[in-house]
């Protein structure tokens, strides 16, 4: 474990996960200033969230895997796909990240344009037990859709993963906003929050993803797809002694090895032909 943690590759997936929050919330967050001439639409906010996610997944995915949300990293943790050491650092990564894009989104903003500067809070006569459920199922969708299209033992046309996630964030806030704002990331809403000191029901957008996380991974794990890895399998990966994420890049590469092997080899014998 202690091994893992000194690593290049680890160390790099560390700064992926700051930098890809960093630019999710500064980008999100820019979407939703309120500038008089163009107030912005539930449609605009949710298409860039959406779009936002979709280019740092295709971004970094191939660094850290592109969880760029608390809920996620949780999430693959309680269904075996990440190490407990990974978890921790991903999810102080993300928040750093978070509160270092709204702090800079911050000093860019005209103070007449800041207004609540995105912070999430219920809105609509929203009751905090509905803000949850919200937040639950908006989430739960989500990570299901990351579990679904990042499933390696998928043998059907998987499509875009990179873009089924950003629409699925995209979805989730076409709903999501005229409740709480819409988070379901806990990182996007800590980072507003710590910059405008407005914790008020703060609480609500930690439980609500966190819980829509595990939710999606024990329904994904347990009862959607057949049990996979076993359980010393599943230690060794919350151990960190072995990282699945690497191993499916690995045996991609070296499938990709043997094609072109058998590609070279078959235009060797069509040339002595």
């Amino acid at each position: 474990m202690l091994r893992n943690l000194c690593s290049g590759a680890f160390s790099r997936a560390v700064l992926a996960e700051f930098l890809g929050t960093l630019l999710f919330v500064f980008f999100g967050l820019g979407s939703a200033l309120p500038w008089p001439s163009a107030v912005p639409t539930i449609l605009q906010i949710a298409l860039t969230f959406g779009l936002a996610i979709a280019t740092l997944v295709q971004t970094i995915g191939h660094v850290s895997g592109a969880h760029i949300n608390p809920a996620v990293t949780l999430g693959l943790l309680v269904g075996s796909q990440i190490s407990v050491l990974k978890c921790v650092f991903y999810i102080l990564a993300q928040m750093l990240g978070a509160v270092a894009g709204a702090g800079l989104l911050f000093e860019f903003t005209p103070s007449n344009i800041r207004g609540s500067f995105g912070v999430n809070a219920l809105s609509n006569s929203t009751t905090s037990g509905q803000a949850v459920a919200v937040e639950l199922f908006t989430t739960m969708q989500l990570v299901l859709c990351v579990f679904g299209t990042t499933d390696s033992r998928r043998t059907d046309n998987t499509g875009f993963p990179a873009l089924s996630i950003g629409l699925s964030v995209a979805l989730g806030h076409l709903l999501g906003i005229y409740f709480t704002g819409c988070s379901m990331n806990p990182a996007r809403s800590f980072g507003p929050a710590i910059i405008m000191g407005n914790f008020e029901s703060h609480w609500i957008f930690w439980v609500g993803p966190m819980s829509g996380a595990i939710f999606a991974a024990l329904i994904y794990t347990y009862l959607l797809t057949p049990p996979a890895p076993n359980l010393l399998d599943r230690l060794s990966i919350l151990h960190g002694s072995f990282d699945p994420e690497h191993e499916r890049e690995r045996e991609e590469h070296r499938k990709h090895s043997v094609e072109l092997n058998s590609l070279n080899n078959y235009s060797k014998n069509m040339d002595k032909a």
